[in-house]
């Protein structure tokens, strides 16, 4: 699994600016970075590859969201083992 900083993730998703991922985040359909430094955020590359296939697939919003909600719940589970 790697980490992907925001230049990365938004080349893997096609968003042309910072503010449109954060923009997805605040709308529940990308999810939130992951603390790698003080200051610094990044994102599991499954998380990304997850999104990208689902809007591949046409899923609508709502079911983004429930992916988004299914991923964080992810990250608790793996924290936990």
């Amino acid at each position: 699994m790697q980490i992907l900083r925001l230049p990365s993730v938004k080349t893997e998703t096609g968003h042309r600016s910072d503010a449109s991922i954060y923009n997805a985040i605040r709308e529940g359909l990308f999810t939130q970075g992951v603390a790698i430094g003080q200051r610094a955020k990044g994102w599991p590359d499954y998380e990304v590859q997850a999104i990208n296939a689902a809007r591949i697939a046409g899923k609508s919003d709502a079911e983004i969201r429930e992916l988004v909600k299914t991923l964080h719940a992810k990250r608790t589970e793996l924290a936990a083992a």
